[in-house]
């Protein structure tokens, strides 16, 4: 087992591998911008090394600090947590390099992931459902054209190297397509350096379902079945629930014994969410993520699992200690995404933390690296904590989320929870009958 274990990254997620470091023994280095010398993870860390300015460039995304920050305190291994460098393949290859392991995928899983066409053709191959699309990139209009007319309109032009909802566009029409090949090129340039898309067919009212899957590496795997993340607002997850509100036991099986096998072929290694847009009945294969999801916390409440943990301990080469046969869903866990957001528009509002209380009782769990005092940088993701709530039932759990949200306090900085508060009297809320488009919807009649 690792001795010590860096965690290269910041916020809630470095706290959530530094708890489960310290309940395994292990001593863990935090790492830090100047910007966040004195955030949480940094003093409940048995280390901490600065490495570098506030720019995340040149720190939290700075290969060569990170490394040098593993040579300088002895530390065995990383946990990347995740966004910053947590699905760069580079990065992975570096470690290897340098003899450092990853706590994650091999650097050829996380780059055949990466990929968008090269992920499709792989889970083709592999017996995963996908949705209608172009066979790999579209490199002209015209290759567009046809391939949008082949398989009628509406369809999403889509960046190969995508993700975070960037480099996604839609054409309602064959009018709409000039302007949503050209925009999303040219947006995928600016945010991936790669400017190659390809053309899927767009689902009218699909609902965004990830499985959650998790490999040892050596041919075995597990799924630890679906969440519902099908509240998004411009592609970014809101609101996420498990098991979901449209998935019975049969489908459920069926489709995480698909994922499981798949990556078990694959010979991967660790945890990964492989993510579906699911209607009338149908899973469409979107993408794989090569690594631990904001909301994994909502399916470790109803698998009673520390992914974490598992991630450790595969990584450390003593296997994981699931068994699909003892991985059996219980009640039900919801996630609310609380961002410094000021409402009605969601611009970001950093500041200093005049109070803070987070919710507690039966069934709730908040993670974040909130305290009073503490002042909200402005240069990094506006995320500041997931209140997650777990009941017996889906009703007991909105239920618990009322409730915890009527406890939490942030003050000094607008935050969502507001949002949440209205969602909550939404009746398409408490029947879990939404979609992925329900949010966009509902935003627009209601500011």
């Amino acid at each position: 087992m690792f001795k010590k274990i860096l965690i290269a990254n910041r916020g809630e997620i470095a706290l959530r591998v530094i708890r489960a470091c310290q309940e395994m023994g292990i001593a863990s280095v935090a790492v830090h911008s100047t910007a966040d010398a004195d955030a949480m993870h940094v003093r409940m860390a048995d280390e901490s090394v600065c490495i570098g300015p506030p720019s995340g460039t040149l720190s939290y995304l700075s290969v060569p600090n990170i490394i040098s920050a593993c040579e300088i305190t002895g530390a065995e291994a990383i946990h990347p947590g995740y966004g910053f460098l947590s699905e760069n393949a580079a990065f992975v290859q570096a470690l290897e390099d340098h003899e450092i392991t990853f706590i994650g995928p091999s650097s050829a899983h996380i780059r055949m992931m990466g990929d968008k066409i090269t992920a499709k053709e792989t889970m083709i191959n592999l017996g995963v459902p996908c949705v209608p699309g172009s066979d790999g990139g579209v490199p002209d209009l015209a290759a567009a054209r046809k391939v949008a007319e082949s398989m009628g309109y509406p369809v999403i032009v889509k960046a190969t190297a995508g993700g975070g909802g960037r480099g996604m566009k839609l054409a309602k029409t064959a009018k709409d397509l000039d302007t949503a090949f050209s925009s999303a090129r040219s947006e995928a340039k600016a945010a991936f350096g790669n400017d190659e898309v390809y053309i899927e067919k767009y689902l009218q009212k699909p609902r965004h379902i990830e499985v959650q899957v998790f490999g040892d590496g050596k041919g075995r795997a597990v799924h630890l079945g679906e969440r519902d993340c099908s509240l998004q607002r411009r592609h970014q997850k809101v609101f996420e629930e498990a098991p979901s509100p449209a998935i019975d036991a049969e489908t459920r099986a069926r489709i995480g014994k698909t994922c499981a096998d798949a990556i078990a072929e694959m010979g991967y290694s660790g945890a990964g969410t492989i993510e579906f847009l699911y209607e009338d009945g149908e899973f469409y294969f979107i993408e794989m993520n090569t690594r631990l999801q904001v909301e994994h916390p909502v399916t470790e409440a109803v698998y009673d699992v520390d992914l974490v943990r598992e991630q450790i301990l595969v990584a450390a080469g003593e296997g994981m200690t699931m068994q699909q046969e003892n991985l059996l869903p219980r009640g039900h866990a919801i996630e609310c995404r609380i961002n410094a957001e000021k409402l009605p528009d969601f611009r970001p509002s950093p500041g200093r933390i005049a109070a803070f209380h987070a919710p507690g009782g039966l069934g709730v769990r908040m993670d974040s690296a909130l305290y009073q005092g503490y002042s909200i940088p402005p240069y990094y993701d506006s995320l500041i904590g997931k209140l997650i709530v777990f009941g017996q039932d889906r009703p007991t759990a909105l239920a618990r989320l009322r409730r915890a949200l009527g406890e939490l306090i942030v003050d000094g900085v607008d935050t969502t929870t507001p949002l949440f508060h209205a969602l909550l009297d939404e009746p398409d809320i408490q029947t879990g009958n939404y979609t992925i488009h329900w949010l966009e919807k509902w935003l627009e009649s209601n500011t």
